[in-house]
């Protein structure tokens, strides 16, 4: 069920959501509860951090529609509540490889 909400979601977010606030963005996971009563969407975005804020912003005004379009396509006796969580785990990765970098410039330097 987790698999076919963040197929669908991607799908809604790609190809139907018309907004231009939302950037350039991956859903990642959907994790579900037990009940099925509440849906938690990890996602990224790439782009500066600007353009993530105005993702959060856009994807916050779009949820009810998103809610209803699940609806429609996904057969359930109710539809979860769903939140969505930016995943800063990218960002992370990014950062860090910086660091990386630095160092490795620096011991290059060190060298000559």
């Amino acid at each position: 069920m987790q698999d076919l909400f963040r197929e669908e979601i991607s799908y809604i977010i790609q190809q139907e959501i018309k907004d231009p606030g939302i950037g350039f963005i991956t859903i990642l996971d959907v994790k579900m509860t037990e009940d099925l009563k509440y849906a938690k969407v990890l996602y990224s975005v790439y782009g500066t951090e600007d353009e993530r804020d105005k993702t959060v912003e856009a994807l916050r005004r779009a949820r009810g529609y998103i809610k209803h379009l699940l609806g429609t396509r996904v057969k359930l006796k109710f539809m979860p509540e769903i939140t969505f969580v930016l995943d800063k785990g990218q960002e992370n990765l990014e950062h860090i490889d910086e660091i990386l970098k630095k160092v490795e410039a620096e011991k290059t330097e060190d060298v000559h």
